[in-house]
């Protein structure tokens, strides 16, 4: 037998058998004390790296509270939508599909394309509040990495009618303008969430808990009248239309409660849909523009006059020769009369009578009286934006200022300001605190004027608006009415353009027991009838009759049709 065909026997030494063992032994024993501690001491690190991978927390959305008018009708009402987004790095979609998705998104394919792939987050809108019919035909597609959640869009059924009062939320929901903006808190709730599981694609596949339960916004009821508010509205666009004024504003007052029953701006927009919204359209111009008011200022001095003892609604003021030169200033009536009364003042709108009647009081005494009415500060309604006005120190006044601001000029003040500080005449003498929200109950006011004082300028009111005064036009059938005619020159580059005017007009009505105030502006008038008598004045009267009709306010003047003077002279005021 050859060396060759002996099997060699190789022998392997004890230890390393004992080696192989014992490394097998200690790698188990690694691995179970591992184990050990990851079960013992790390649970829940381990449970919540699970749960990641299939539990998730979804936000439950609250329902924002609805805004209804005084008598329950809908202004802004909540309806269900849904928003559509996706995770990147799991979209899959075929050409088709992506077109699909595009057509019903109403977007450009390959710039849906573009903001999926061209992004390096983790989710990305695609588009939000769409309706659930748009969102289910969305979903039958079958995309990959596309998911959908529920949301609320906000609709406001009044449109542009109840635009500049109840405002609009943004795309998540939140107020951004007007009472929705001013009442967010009430309004919105608090969102909830629970715990669900998932499955791979996304989808809910169980239930687990809620954390939180969601909290519905609460209603809210505003003192606004939607029929009032529909009148108004449409009297106001009329009025635009036909004087091609620039701009327009109107607002209503219940004198006994201070809520505001009406209240609408010219231009207006649409808040369902503001895809091309201006700043001019949004300026809610009742409560955030001033202007001068020109001659609705007069009542007050006059009153101021009375009170302080001065004069009486009889004293004869020296009007000729229609015009009063103060310093190098001269005060001009465009219709010079002779010796008026106080109360005549009022009626023909004299500039003169009403300069040299401020100009016998002690000038802080006026600004004491004009802060008193609510000029100069903010009326404190709570709404985004109320302007204070300007109404600058007594001690600064200059005689000429003081003789002005007897006519409303150097002084400068909010649509909501004027028709608060009327109040004054309507209420025996006290100013009223104004609400936006449904009181349903009188208000209580702050005395200003003395019974008796406010009720000799509500006669002078009276006589202004009856033929010989200013405002004949602003008379409505079946009620006796009350207010003042205002036109007043608008600044321009530091001084008085000639030919831009703000004519505006407030009353109330019925005399005999006022119910309603209602102040109207028309911001420059352009088409030949810039004064207050003839463009503002005929929207009160319009706005009143059938505001009074829907309140159910007893007559207490004829039903006979009314006359008015030929020519028109009747309605022309000093400005």
């Amino acid at each position: 037998m050859s060396s060759a065909s002996v099997p060699m026997l190789v022998r392997l030494p004890a230890w390393r058998a004992r080696f192989a063992l014992f490394a097998l032994l200690a790698a188990f024993a690694v691995l179970a004390g591992r184990s050990a501690y990851l079960q013992s001491l790390k649970t829940g690190f381990l449970q919540e790296k699970g749960e990641a991978r299939y539990a998730r927390v979804l936000e439950v959305p609250a329902t924002r509270g609805r805004i209804v008018d005084r008598n329950g009708e809908a202004l802004a009402i909540s309806t269900p939508v849904k928003s559509v987004w996706a995770i990147p790095e799991d979209f899959d979609a075929s050409a088709a599909q992506l077109k699909s998705l595009a057509a019903l998104l109403g977007q450009d394919a390959r710039e849906l394309q573009r903001r999926i792939s061209g992004t390096e987050r983790d989710f990305v809108y695609l588009k939000r509040q769409i309706p659930p019919q748009a969102a289910q035909r969305v979903a039958e597609l079958g995309i990959g990495g596309v998911y959908q959640h529920s949301e609320f869009r906000r609709y406001y059924p009044g449109g542009e009618t109840t635009a500049h009062v109840i405002g609009f939320t943004g795309v998540d929901d939140a107020g951004q303008e007007g009472i929705e903006l001013a009442h967010q808190a009430l309004l919105a709730g608090a969102a909830g969430s629970r715990r669900v599981i998932k499955d791979r694609l996304g989808g809910i596949v169980e239930d687990v808990e809620s954390i939180r339960a969601a909290r519905d916004g609460r209603d809210l009821t505003l003192a606004l009248d939607s029929k009032i508010q529909n009148l108004a509205f449409g009297a106001l666009k009329a009025a635009v239309e036909t004087h091609k004024a620039k701009a327009g504003a109107i607002v209503a007052l219940d004198v006994r409660s201070g809520e505001v029953l009406a209240l609408a701006n010219l231009p207006s927009y649409n808040p369902n849909n503001r895809a091309r919204l201006t700043g001019a359209q949004l300026r809610n111009r009742v409560m955030t523009d001033t202007f001068e008011p020109g001659s609705t200022l007069k009542p007050f001095t006059v009153a101021l006059a009375i009170e302080l003892g001065r004069i009486t609604p009889q004293t004869m003021i020296q009007t000729a020769p229609g015009t009063l030169t103060i310093a190098k200033y001269t005060i001009h009536d465009a219709h010079p009369e002779s010796a008026l009364s106080a109360a005549q003042v009022i009626q023909k709108s004299s500039n003169v009578g009403a300069a040299k009647i401020a100009l016998g009081l002690p000038r802080e005494e006026m600004h004491d009286l004009f802060r008193r009415v609510g000029f100069g500060a903010p009326p404190r309604l709570g709404f985004p934006g109320e302007a204070a006005g300007r109404l600058r120190a007594a001690k600064s006044w200059r005689p000429v200022e003081q003789a002005t601001m007897a006519y409303g000029h150097g002084i400068s003040v909010s649509l909501i300001q004027l028709a608060r500080a009327y109040t004054v005449f309507a209420r025996d003498g006290e100013l009223v605190p104004l609400s936006l929200v449904r009181t349903g109950m009188p208000a209580a006011g702050k005395r200003v004027l003395s019974a008796d004082v406010a009720r000799s300028v509500r006669a002078m009111l009276e006589a202004a608006v009856q033929p010989g005064g200013t405002a004949p036009r602003a008379r409505v059938v079946g009620w006796r009415v009350a207010g003042k005619t205002g036109t007043a020159h608008k600044q321009e580059n530091g001084t008085y353009a000639a030919n831009r005017y703000v004519s505006s007009f407030v009353g109330f009505a019925p005399v005999s027991d006022p119910r309603l105030l209602i102040a109207v502006m028309l911001d420059e008038p352009a088409a030949g009838q810039h004064y207050g008598g003839q463009a503002a004045a005929p929207v009160f009267s319009q706005v009143m009759q059938g505001a009074l009709r829907m309140l159910g306010a007893p007559h207490d003047a004829p039903l006979a049709p009314l006359e008015m003077p030929g020519g028109g002279e009747e309605a022309r005021e000093n400005t």
